[in-house]
């Protein structure tokens, strides 16, 4: 069986990103890049073009990007920057954890609107919130979905909302839902990585882990998340049979039967295996939430850190091959060098 070929395929296609520069949209864009596709991205700053040349540490990579001015929320802005596009790429979440009904399905819906107009298909970044301790270790496809959280109905609110739109018989959307687990990146600061495990721009003195040690714990290092996303698009385009028209993928990632290992990697990375690792202390996030709205919608993720919950892949991998995999090593110490904590020199990268 033979796989397709991103570079092969990219000539001529254009992906509009909306989101470029958080988490996954960032490492989308940057795979994309490499591959020879050409780029747009929705931005609402008039001078992002001059802030990527001006500073190359923050936004290295990102030099051949067509900004175009725009909001997320803003259905014609979208639309507009859409114009010509074969994908989009919706990597956009609501700022800072907080407000997701209010944010994030009019986002998507403005994204999803864009894309039948233009006949692009639409990428959406999933994750693992869509379920509960009742989807079992091994999560595939068809595993049910009965989240636990606010944030966990609005993520499967929003997969209906694709669902729905590739059966409409006037307007059919073709969406593809690729699911991951935690993503760790250098630029991903919002990611439990970046603003719990350790601090950016600082030496790692200790690692806090919010999970129990024992418990299995799924994680997606984006630049291989994203790798695997240029994957699919180049299979489209090359195919477009091959991919049902609302489609859902789960990518394996990092799975550590063993969570507290990925405390031990970042210790390893840091040079000193025997760096103190703390407890996440879930008490004291409880009785702040009422008062921080942030910590009110980390502490309602606890349970994912009591429930092991892996990804099956196997029917990304009938798809595009073997998964993407960076070494777990070798994928910590970029993120914990891009993140300033192992050289007291470095600044952590913006996002």
């Amino acid at each position: 069986m033979s796989f397709p070929n991103a570079s092969s395929t990219a000539s001529g296609a254009t992906v509009l990103v909306v989101g470029a520069t958080g988490g996954f949209g960032r490492a989308v864009t940057l795979r994309l890049l490499q591959q020879g596709w050409r780029v747009r991205a929705l931005t609402r700053h008039e001078d992002m073009a001059q802030r990527v040349r001006a500073d190359k540490a923050a936004w290295g990579g990102l030099e051949t990007v067509q900004w175009h001015r725009g909001d997320a929320m803003n259905q014609s802005d979208v639309v507009a920057a859409a114009q010509g596009v074969q994908f989009i790429v919706h990597g956009a979440n609501p700022p800072g954890y907080v407000r997701w009904r209010e944010l994030a399905l009019p986002m998507l819906a403005n994204s999803m609107e864009a894309a039948r107009r233009v006949d692009a298909r639409l990428l959406l970044p999933g994750n693992v919130y869509n379920f509960g301790p009742d989807a079992g270790e091994l999560v595939n496809e068809q595993s049910p979905q009965r989240p636990l959280t606010r944030k966990g109905a609005v993520r499967v609110e929003m997969e209906v909302m694709l669902q729905q739109a590739a059966s409409d018989p006037h307007r059919p959307l073709r969406s593809l839902v690729l699911r991951a687990g935690d993503f760790f990146d250098a630029h991903s600061p919002s990611s439990w990585f970046g603003t719990l495990l350790i601090k950016p721009g600082k030496p790692v003195r200790k690692v806090v882990y919010p999970g129990a040690k024992d418990v299995g714990h799924a994680w997606a290092y984006l630049p291989d998340l994203a790798e695997a996303a240029v994957k699919l698009m180049a299979l489209d385009l090359r195919d477009p049979d091959r991919l049902a028209r609302f489609e859902v993928l789960h990518f394996g990632g990092h799975w550590l039967p063993q969570g507290g290992e990925m405390a031990r990697a970042i210790a390893r990375a840091a040079g000193d295996a025997s760096l103190p690792i703390k407890a996440l202390p879930w008490p004291v996030l409880r009785l702040l939430s009422p008062f921080v709205p942030i910590l009110r919608e980390i502490v309602e993720m606890r349970y994912l850190w009591r429930v092991p919950l892996r990804l099956d892949n196997a029917k990304l991998e009938a798809l595009i091959g073997p998964e993407p995999h960076t070494p777990l090593d070798v994928a910590v110490q970029a993120c914990l060098q891009g993140m300033g904590c192992l050289n007291a020199g470095l600044m952590p990268a913006k996002a």
